[in-house]
């Protein structure tokens, strides 16, 4: 692995195409690592070349995070909004980073987040549409204070899958319901797949993306 901005771990191809393999970056959620969404990395699409991230907060006793979350006396949750757009541009230095490191497709960017790492995921793809075609965002939902807002065409190419658990306690589904929503005001159309679970991913789920993934 090279030394980059963020610590991560890798998976190459193993499946050749025509030109450089495309990028698949997985961003895990609060208080993982990279070795989280890296344990189904060997079942994803064979001609990617996988990298996954470690975010750059680390909690104690253990675990990273992208940003702060607070919890006051009411049990309302509060997010670090500018250290959440410090790790939105963190990453999309890293691609960049990554890109030239590994020489990977450019044009080709897949991010894969998680809860948090989904946030993260919707945020870098709409503020810096030129690093990313694809997002893949499960158990999360958009947060438009973390968003610089691009002009429609720059999103033309853009293409988003989102699921969320119906039972979802940790971020209710209600708000992953907003996502198609927010994106079809940016041009961008989408749809929420919902399943039966809490805030993890169903395998069916994962079938579903991994399917997707192979239509592009």
């Amino acid at each position: 692995m090279k030394s980059l901005s963020l610590e991560h771990i890798i998976q190459e191809p193993t499946k050749t195409t025509e030109g450089k393999a495309p990028l698949l970056l997985l961003l895990h959620g609060y208080g993982s690592d990279e070795n989280d969404l890296f344990s189904f990395a060997s079942e994803l699409p064979e001609h990617y070349f996988i990298i996954s991230a470690r975010a750059p907060i680390a909690m104690q006793p253990y675990g990273n995070a992208w940003y702060a979350i607070t919890i006051d006396q009411e049990g309302i949750k509060t997010s670090d909004t500018e250290a959440a757009i410090v790790s939105r541009d963190l990453i999309a230095t890293f691609i960049t980073e990554a890109v030239a490191a590994y020489n990977l497709d450019p044009f080709n960017v897949t991010l894969l987040g998680f809860s948090q790492g989904t946030i993260l995921s919707y945020a870098v793809a709409l503020t810096y549409p030129e690093k990313v075609k694809n997002v893949i965002g499960l158990s999360g939902y958009i947060n438009g204070d973390i968003i610089d807002v691009k002009s429609a065409a720059s999103y033309a190419h853009l293409n988003i899958y989102n699921s969320h658990g119906t039972v979802d306690q940790v971020i209710p589904i209600d708000a992953a319901r907003q996502t198609p929503g927010y994106l079809s005001k940016l041009g961008i159309e989408s749809s929420l797949s919902e399943f039966p679970v809490g805030h993890g991913v169903h395998p069916t789920n994962f079938y579903e993306f991994k399917e997707w993934l192979l239509k592009l």
